[in-house]
């Protein structure tokens, strides 16, 4: 298995783990709650597990437009 870290908002894919170099302990996600593990880690079709966090430059637009939250999409 593979943890590939892809941002939540511009689907731009950040890197990928062998599941064999690191255990979800080591990435930290066993410390997610369980709504959290739902919101964060997905499955897509191709059976490859996702972990979906923000990039910097995501993160950067936010910081400068916090109003970008309240619409349907962000940047796609």
């Amino acid at each position: 298995m593979e943890w590939e870290y892809v941002c939540r908002y511009c689907h731009a894919e950040l890197g990928r783990i062998d599941a064999n170099q690191a255990s979800e302990s080591q990435l930290g996600l066993d410390q997610l709650t369980p709504e959290e593990r739902k919101d964060i880690i997905t499955h897509n079709v191709s059976g490859k597990t996702q972990v979906r966090v923000v990039c910097e430059t995501c993160q950067q637009t936010l910081e400068n437009n916090p109003e970008l939250l309240l619409a349907a999409y962000l940047f796609h």
